[in-house]
């Protein structure tokens, strides 16, 4: 690598200096890579915010470690009892041995499996569009899924694809209520739970608010069946043309029985979206000395043609269809004599859309038989030499003879 040609200038009474630098052929102005600074660092200068006020907030449960002695006292004593099994051993020689996917998911879920489903509810937006500046990590795992047809289930897992079909019908939930969510440890104490399903991209008058689609409070010791039902499950209704939404579900613990008596749907209003209006940042606000986020989870789901009778007959109002709005194509003024573009495709472009493709259907219909059919092909189409005409008339015909072109479009 080679660093040549400096080269000073002055001028106007104040002395400047312009830095070439020749790098491998190449001439570089300005300040080298390793010095001058991105346009990210520039952005990043310029709207400089408050650490402590950007600051995120753990709302959730904090999680008791024993020491790291113990735990490796622990690893230990298992690779030790590992390795003095010997049908283990051959077992894993004869490539034998199996492994029990139930149990390696549970110590996942043990270890770090809420860990990453927190990362991975930051990743979908979970945290920043339901509680802002705040977070929690799950320590109660969430057992979601829902009943199709012939006895099969459709699990929820971390962001996976559930469509409205098959999400027609309440969900089976299940968690351990009896366990403490700081000790992992299970408790003689009765707990009382809420769950909540909202959907944080389905209120399009406010941005900021959510659609409720299900409320049960006052879960006694995780019977999710005998929890005070507030708001009937209302199955996702993603309108045509806006991509994937997110259903999130959210699992809280009381400190006792609550009354939630407030958000409370009656039966006529089972389908009102007004009144399902829901606001997971104010609801915690009011509730956050009473309870606290313990259980998440979460899916997307999109549109799909079961959700055209569901607009019909529960939310008794017209679908709506969002489309794109794509702009007219570009097209420059016509040219009295355009080079290299064939004649009859250039003045195409300049005529009435509808008026030319009627003209193609005219033409295709002129050539079929009421009964019979259109013209069979034939047998040597280009066995006949076009002469005497011009060239984009000549690929017209050649067209028209192959059966091949844009009149078979129609």
């Amino acid at each position: 690598m080679s660093f040549s040609s400096f080269l000073m200038k002055s001028g106007g009474g104040q002395a400047g200096v312009l830095l070439t630098v020749t790098r491998q052929g190449h001439v570089l102005r300005g300040k080298p890579p390793g010095i001058a600074r991105t346009l990210e660092q520039r952005l990043r200068e310029e709207t400089v915010t408050d650490a402590e006020v950007a600051a995120r907030v753990n709302i959730g449960f904090p999680h008791l470690k024993g020491s790291r002695s113990a735990q490796l006292k622990m690893r230990l004593e298992h690779l030790k009892a590992q390795r003095s099994s010997k049908q283990l051993e051959q077992l894993a020689r004869s490539k034998k041995l199996i492994i029990d996917l139930d149990k390696v998911q549970q110590a996942y879920v043990k270890t770090t499996g809420q860990h990453d489903l927190r990362l991975l509810a930051d990743h979908y937006g979970i945290f920043e569009h339901l509680y802002g500046s705040a977070y929690f990590v799950p320590r109660v795992p969430l057992n979601i899924s829902y009943e199709l047809d012939g006895d099969s289930l459709a699990p929820v897992f971390n962001g996976n694809v559930i469509k409205p079909k098959e999400a027609a019908k309440a969900p089976l939930v299940s968690f351990d209520g009896q366990v403490d969510p700081i000790t992992g440890q299970a408790s003689d104490q009765d707990s009382f739970w809420t769950l909540v399903a909202t959907n944080p991209d389905a209120h399009y008058t406010n941005p900021s608010s959510e659609c409720l689609h299900w409320f049960i409070a006052n879960i006694p010791n995780g019977k999710v069946n005998e929890g005070e039902v507030l708001a009937e499950y209302l199955p996702p209704f993603p309108p045509r043309g806006v991509g994937y939404q997110r259903i999130v579900f959210v699992l809280y613990k009381q400190q006792a029985r609550l009354d939630f008596s407030a958000y409370k749907l009656t039966e006529p209003d089972y389908g009102n979206l007004t009144k399902r209006t829901f606001s997971t940042l104010e609801f915690y606000r009011q509730h956050q000395e009473l309870l606290t986020p313990a259980g998440l989870s979460f899916y997307q789901t999109n549109w799909d043609e079961s959700l055209t009778q569901f607009y019909q007959n529960v939310l008794e109002r017209k679908e709506p269809v969002y489309e794109y709005d794509f702009p007219k194509a570009y097209l420059a003024d016509q040219q009295f004599y355009p080079l290299k573009q064939p004649f009859n495709l250039y003045m195409d472009k300049h005529r009435d859309q509808k008026q030319l493709n009627k003209e193609y259907l005219e033409r295709k219909l002129a050539k079929t038989h009421p009964f019979e059919g259109p013209e069979q092909p034939l047998r040597y189409p280009n066995a006949h030499p076009i002469r005497d005409v011009p060239s984009w008339l000549k690929t017209e015909m050649r067209k028209q003879r192959l059966g091949i072109g844009r009149v078979q479009d129609y």
